[in-house]
C-alpha cells in the first residue's frame, strides 16, 4: 500500500464502526453528528452509540449544551437507559421525549433527591411513573447523617416503590455498603414498601427482621432477591410468615459482621425450594464446630435440589479449645472435595492463642470485601476485593504487604489490626534503612485504618520509599504515632503520601 493520506472517512463503514466502538460514545456522539457529514451522521446514529448514555463524571457545560439541544432531540428514540449525576439529570431528561427510555441510574444520590423529584408535582413525574421499569440508585448518603432508619425507610425507600408504578427491577446500592442507611421495617404497616410487580431487588437491612419482611408476602413476584443485612444478632420475637418462597430464583445474603444465629440461614433456605443461584457471604461466631463441606451440604444444599450455582465465603470465629478433633487445612479440603466443590478452598488464620478464624470460599472469590485475613493465605488474585482487613497474632512482614499489593490490585480502603511490631526478614533492618526495602504501589488505595496496629504499619505506608499511595484521602490513626512517623509533620519522606489526605 503505497497512499501515505489515507483518511478516516476513505475505511469501509464495517472498519469504521470497529474503530469507533471502542471509544466512549459520549465523544463519538459529541465529535460526529450534526457535523455536515451525512455518512459519519448515520453511523453516530448506530443503537451502539445511543441506546446507553453515560454522563457521569462530565462536567463541561459546553457538552451539555450541545448535547440537550441538538444531539438528544435527534436521538431520543434510540435511548434506553440514561446513567446520571443529580446535577444535570433534571436539564437532560427535559431536553427532549424519551419512548424507548425504560432504566436509570443516578450516582451521588440522597434522599433529597427523592423529596424534589419523586413526587406529584415533579417535573420528571412522567418519565419515572410511567417509563422506567430498572431503577439503580447508587447512594450517596450515609447512615450516621440521615437520621433514624425508619424515617429514611419512609422518605426514600418506601417513596420509590409508590411513586414509579413501572417498577420491575430496583437496585440500591452504596460505595461503601457498611456505612448506607439500611430500609427498617420493624413497627410499620406492611404496606411501607410493597409491590405487586417487581421481581429483582437488590437492598440493604438493618437486620435479619427486615429481610424476612421482605419476603412475608409483599413482594410477591419477587424472583432476584439481593440484600446485605447489617446484623443477624439483633431480632425481635415477632412471628414471621414462612410460607414457601415458590417464585424465588436467585438469593443473595451477605452479612460482613459475626453473628450467632447461623442457624436461621438454613431456616430460610427450607423456603425456597426452587432455587437456582445461591450467593452466600457469612461470618458466624459462637459454635463448637467449623463450618466446612460437610455442613454446607447437611444445612444449606440439602433444601435447594434445584440449585445451579453456589458462590460463597463462610468463615468461623471459634476458640480451638472446644474443637473435638485437630483443625487443618486438608481435612477441610478434603471435605469441600466431597460434596463437589473441587472449586473451592479454605483460609485457617490464627488470631490469638487459642482463636482462630477458619474461611471456606468458592473460586474465583466474587466478593469485594475480605475480612480477617493472616499471614498465610493462598496465591490467589482477588480481582474484585475492595475492602480488606488484615489481622494475626504475629507481626506482617514487609514481604506480607508486597503479596497484598499484588493479589488484591483494586484495593481501596485497608484495615489493618496487629498491635506486634513488624518483622523483618534481616533483624538488623531498621526504619533508618528503609531504602533497603522494594517500594510497593497501591494505586487504587483510598482509605487506611492503622488506628488499632503497630506504629510500625503507619510508617509501611506513609515512608515514599516503602509504599507509593497516590489515592489516599482518608486516614484512621493514632494522632502520637502519625506525629512519630512524620517526625511532627517535618519529615520528607512522608510528605507525598500524606499530601491528598482530607480526612
Amino acid at each position: 500500500m503505497n497512499r501515505s493520506n489515507v483518511h478516516l472517512l476513505d475505511l469501509p463503514n464495517e472498519i469504521l464502526l470497529t474503530i469507533l466502538r471502542k471509544l466512549n460514545n459520549i465523544d463519538v456522539l459529541y465529535s460526529l453528528l450534526d457535523i455536515n457529514n451525512g455518512r459519519l451522521d448515520i453511523i453516530a446514529q448506530e443503537k451502539t452509540f445511543t441506546n446507553i448514555l453515560n454522563f457521569v463524571h462530565i462536567d463541561e457545560i459546553s457538552l451539555i449544551d450541545r448535547f440537550c439541544m441538538y444531539i438528544l432531540p435527534r436521538i431520543n428514540h434510540n435511548i434506553k437507559y440514561f446513567i446520571l449525576e443529580p446535577n444535570f439529570m433534571e436539564r437532560i431528561l427535559l431536553a427532549a421525549v424519551y419512548p424507548n427510555l425504560t432504566e436509570l441510574k443516578l450516582l451521588n444520590f440522597e434522599q433529597q433527591i427523592a423529596s424534589k423529584y419523586f413526587t406529584d408535582e415533579s417535573s420528571l413525574r412522567s418519565v419515572f411513573q410511567q417509563q422506567i421499569t430498572s431503577l439503580i440508585l447508587v447512594t450517596n448518603d450515609k447512615s450516621a447523617r440521615v437520621g433514624s432508619s425508619k424515617e429514611y425507610t419512609r422518605n426514600v425507600y418506601a417513596y420509590i416503590l409508590n411513586f414509579f408504578k413501572k417498577l420491575t427491577h430496583l437496585n440500591i446500592i452504596g460505595p461503601y455498603v457498611m456505612l448506607c442507611p439500611g430500609l427498617s421495617l420493624r413497627d410499620l404497616p406492611s404496606t411501607t414498601f410493597y409491590s405487586s410487580i417487581l421481581t429483582h431487588l437488590c437492598i440493604i437491612v438493618e437486620n435479619f427482621d427486615d429481610c424476612l419482611y421482605l419476603l412475608d408476602g409483599r413482594l410477591k413476584q419477587l424472583t432476584t432477591f439481593n440484600v446485605n443485612v447489617y446484623s443477624i444478632d439483633t431480632s425481635s420475637t415477632i412471628v414471621h410468615n414462612t410460607d414457601m418462597l415458590p417464585n424465588l430464583k436467585c438469593f443473595s445474603l451477605k452479612s460482613y459482621f459475626r453473628n450467632q444465629q447461623y442457624e436461621k440461614i438454613p431456616s430460610l433456605l427450607r423456603r425456597m425450594p426452587y432455587l437456582e443461584h445461591l450467593t452466600l457471604y457469612l461470618s458466624i461466631k459462637g459454635r463448637n464446630r467449623i463450618i466446612d463441606g460437610t455442613c454446607v451440604q447437611d444445612d444449606i444444599l440439602v433444601h435447594v435440589p434445584q440449585l445451579h450455582s453456589f458462590t460463597f465465603y463462610i468463615s468461623t470465629y471459634i476458640d480451638i479449645g472446644d474443637l473435638s478433633h485437630n483443625l487443618s487445612h486438608e481435612h477441610i479440603q478434603q471435605t469441600l472435595i466431597n460434596i463437589g466443590q473441587q472449586n473451592a478452598t479454605s483460609i485457617i488464620n490464627n488470631l490469638g492463642t487459642y482463636i482462630v478464624e477458619c474461611s471456606i470460599f468458592s473460586l474465583p472469590f466474587s466478593f469485594d470485601h475480605l475480612l480477617y485475613l493472616g499471614n498465610i493465605f493462598p496465591n490467589i488474585v482477588f480481582n474484585y476485593v475492595t475492602y480488606l482487613l488484615v489481622q494475626d497474632r504475629d507481626g506482617f512482614k514487609h514481604e506480607f504487604f508486597v503479596r497484598i499489593a499484588r493479589s488484591f490490585p483494586l484495593l481501596k480502603y485497608f484495615r489493618i489490626y496487629n498491635i506486634k511490631p513488624q518483622v523483618s526478614t534481616d533483624p538488623t533492618l531498621s526504619s533508618d534503612h528503609s531504602q533497603s526495602y522494594s517500594m510497593i504501589e497501591y494505586p487504587h488505595l483510598m482509605s487506611l485504618d492503622v488506628a488499632y496496629s503497630n506504629q510500625c504499619y503507619l510508617e509501611q505506608f506513609l515512608n515514599e520509599t516503602k509504599a507509593c499511595v497516590p489515592c489516599l484521602t482518608e486516614l484512621a490513626v493514632s494522632h502520637y504515632d502519625l506525629k512519630i512517623v512524620t517526625n511532627n509533620f517535618t519529615r520528607e519522606e512522608t510528605r507525598r503520601n500524606c499530601a491528598k489526605v482530607k480526612q
